[in-house]
């Protein structure tokens, strides 16, 4: 807490250094650019675009208060004091500059990838540009490919190095799960490899055990060592036996691996990426492309002079990592202004896990993966079930004068799988906690991550809705027992996105925050018998369970690392668990839909129960959660059918009557929502038109 002080009163004394040399990008290099392509069958814009791709090389003075919060960027530098990175960006623009909107919309890609253009932003003449911010998956950092707007984006930045180059060295933790047979299995975090590789290949100096079960508490069950002599880093399978082929990437089990078993390594490693730079990166990319109109060798800046206003967002892991900027002050630019009006974390209820020594952020909070330290919520807030001083992700950015305006709007499946309600009602789960006015908060009730496909037909078995699971997500998390939940974000998100960019070029407010509260007494413990589950069909009847949903785990990172912050030393792998917090979750209705959210015409008009959640069909992780996979039970057709499966949850036909009722419904649900803000027209319209098309109740 003395540093994060340090930090605060800093950032606020130290602008005066900026006038004589802030870090800034240098230098940019235009590696591509090419006519933006219209998707085949999509009518023509009336506005026609192209995609710049490049490299932005940027240097960064470790001396100013705003770097200096990076860890180890002291052992970072360069012969005269900088430390350099360069990161990868895309522009998406008009070909015609004179028909820009004066929006810039700044996208944080998601493990490098960047989401498509929304074509509602084209037709404003918006202008996206997305940059990179993750070092820990770009490769090594004296390889300096060319960027590419169809590619991955990438940042490149040095490791920490030592007194004299010293080796700087740790270690860390890998997992292997589901996963059977003689080959060799390669040690991943989320979708991604654990990006630090073991000093030595010599297995006496690891740690390998396997599990035959652990719970959402993270007590483990059945841990047995590996010895040494049965295993390898090494590359295997049944053409080349245990030993294998030496790779630093996997490991080759002597008697191989067992879906039922998880498999976790501790090893010792070195040359730590300071991935905090990304933050600082991002930064400077967004600053140049917003303000600037030239690099230091007068290459121009190809938005120049256009740019009025500007939103970042970033969708889950991307959204995460706005958080996480915010918090740490990077809003506050070298120039000691704002580099962005606003900002819009989709999907995402905690901070970044990125700017700590050997951080891992690919990752999404599985079991012994950071994200969840300090305050999650955004006025400061005291936390005494984790003996931490009151703090909030505003805290420094009103230091500065430099907080964005704030849109955040979750599913169900944030709530279940990715650790959400604590920043509403705190660690103790005692209260809501408010809301400053430049923040609003949606929730899009039943939802699975990133909504669902949408439509009616994709809740009808036989029609559209498949008959076998969904896929976990994860690190090879399994199956599901039940079929995908449709429900979907996009027609909620295409009127956020107007209300977000009226709210932030014209001043105009959006709707008042809408989600689950203790005061509407909307929330409660997350297992079945205190939301009201009911006992339906294709599940078991005490599903979900008191340890069903994913806890926030209170860790012991070690003595060197800054919980509030998240910054520091990583040192204890795995991290020891101190305690998990009490988790809530909405309450449901009879249907077993959740309540208390904004107005979406699928759940409004439901053809089903949707649920943020999912349970594991088989293999280590079975009857537990399916990680942050929604799921879907359809309502009966008739009365006699529900009547034989014993569905207490009124069949179609009880509910709407006929195809034309259901039409009706829809028609009052599209209503609604777009009376409240909710719903543009053109998706009311469409709505609609599909319901008539659809096979409902045909």
């Amino acid at each position: 807490m003395k540093n994060f002080q340090i930090a605060l009163a800093t950032s606020v004394l130290g602008l005066a250094m900026c006038a004589s040399g802030y870090a800034r990008v240098t230098r940019i290099v235009i590696d591509e650019t090419m006519p933006l392509s219209v998707p085949a069958g999509s009518p023509v814009p009336a506005i026609a675009y192209e995609q710049v791709a490049g490299r932005a090389f940027g240097e960064l003075d470790p001396r100013l208060p705003g770097n200096a919060i990076i860890q180890d960027i002291e052992l970072a530098k360069d012969a005269d004091g900088k430390v350099r990175y360069v990161a990868s960006f895309v522009i998406y623009k008009p070909i015609d500059m004179s028909k820009a909107s004066g929006m810039l919309w700044h996208d944080v890609p998601n493990r490098g990838r960047v989401f498509p253009y929304a074509p509602q932003e084209r037709a404003f003449g918006d202008i996206m540009l997305a940059s990179a911010w993750q070092g820990d998956n770009s490769g090594a950092t004296s390889v300096r490919p060319k960027a590419s707007a169809a590619g991955f984006q990438f940042l490149q930045v040095p490791v920490a190095r030592g007194p004299g180059g010293a080796p700087v060295t740790g270690e860390v933790l890998g997992r292997i799960a589901n996963r059977s047979g003689k080959a060799s299995q390669p040690l991943i975090v989320l979708f991604n490899p654990v990006p630090y590789k073991p000093v030595s290949l010599d297995t006496s100096k690891a740690r390998l055990v396997s599990r035959g079960r652990e719970n959402q508490r993270g007590e483990v069950f059945d841990e047995v060592t590996i010895p040494a002599s049965d295993w390898a880093w090494a590359r295997c399978d049944a053409n080349n036996p245990f030993p294998g082929t030496p790779d630093a990437t996997q490991i080759c089990l002597k008697s191989g691996f067992d879906a039922a078993r998880l498999y976790q390594v501790v090893f010792s490693v070195a040359d730590p990426y300071v991935l905090g730079i990304g933050f600082a990166a991002w930064r400077d990319v967004g600053a140049f492309f917003k303000k600037a109109t030239a690099d230091d060798a007068g290459t121009p800046n190809p938005i120049a002079k256009t740019i009025t206003h500007s939103i970042t967002r970033g969708i889950s892991q991307s959204g995460n990592y706005l958080r996480g900027w915010l918090h740490l002050g990077f809003n506050q630019a070298e120039d000691g202004g704002m580099v962005h009006d606003g900002m819009w974390p989709i999907i995402a209820g905690r901070r970044i896990a990125l700017n700590f020594r050997w951080a891992q952020p690919d990752g999404a909070l599985e079991l012994y993966q950071a994200g969840s330290e300090g305050p999650q919520w955004w006025l400061p807030h005291a936390d005494p079930v984790r003996g931490h001083p009151a703090a909030g992700i505003l805290d420094r950015c009103t230091a500065t004068r430099t907080c964005p305006k704030v849109i955040e709007h979750f599913g169900s499946a944030e709530v279940w799988a990715l650790k959400l309600t604590p920043e509403w009602v705190g660690a103790d789960a005692k209260a809501d906690l408010p809301l400053p006015d430049t923040v609003r908060r949606y929730y899009i009730a039943s939802t699975t991550h990133g909504g669902g496909a949408g439509g009616f037909d994709t809740s009808l078995p036989g029609i559209g809705l498949p008959k076998t699971g969904v896929a976990c997500p994860g690190n090879n998390f399994g199956t599901g027992v039940l079929p995908a939940n449709p429900m979907p974000h996009t027609q909620t998100v295409n009127a956020l996105r107007e209300h977000f960019r009226n709210w932030v070029m014209k001043g105009v407010p959006p709707p008042p925050s809408r989600y689950p509260t203790l005061a509407q007494r909307q929330l409660a413990e997350a297992n079945k018998a205190a939301i009201g589950f009911p006992t339906l069909p294709g599940l078991r009847g005490t599903v979900p369970e008191p340890d069903f949903i994913m806890p926030v785990h209170d860790y012991d990172w070690g003595p060197q690392f800054n919980a509030v912050d998240g910054s520091g030393i990583a040192s204890n792998a795995p991290p020891r668990i101190r305690q998990s917090l009490k988790m809530l979750a909405p309450k449901v209705d009879a249907d077993g839909n959740e309540v208390g959210g904004v107005p979406v015409v699928l759940r409004d008009a439901p053809l089903g129960t949707y649920l943020g959640w999912n349970v594991a069909a088989g293999g280590f992780h079975k009857d537990q959660i399916c990680y942050y996979a929604g799921g879907m039970i359809p309502f009966a057709r008739t009365a006699e059918e529900r009547k034989a499966n014993s569905d207490p949850r009124l069949s179609l036909q009880e509910r709407y009557g006929s195809h034309e009722g259901y039409v009706a419904a829809v028609t009052k649900a599209a209503a609604r929502a777009a009376a409240e803000g909710f719903l543009l027209q053109v998706d009311a319209a469409a709505l609609i038109a599909a319901a008539e098309k659809s096979a409902v109740l045909r």
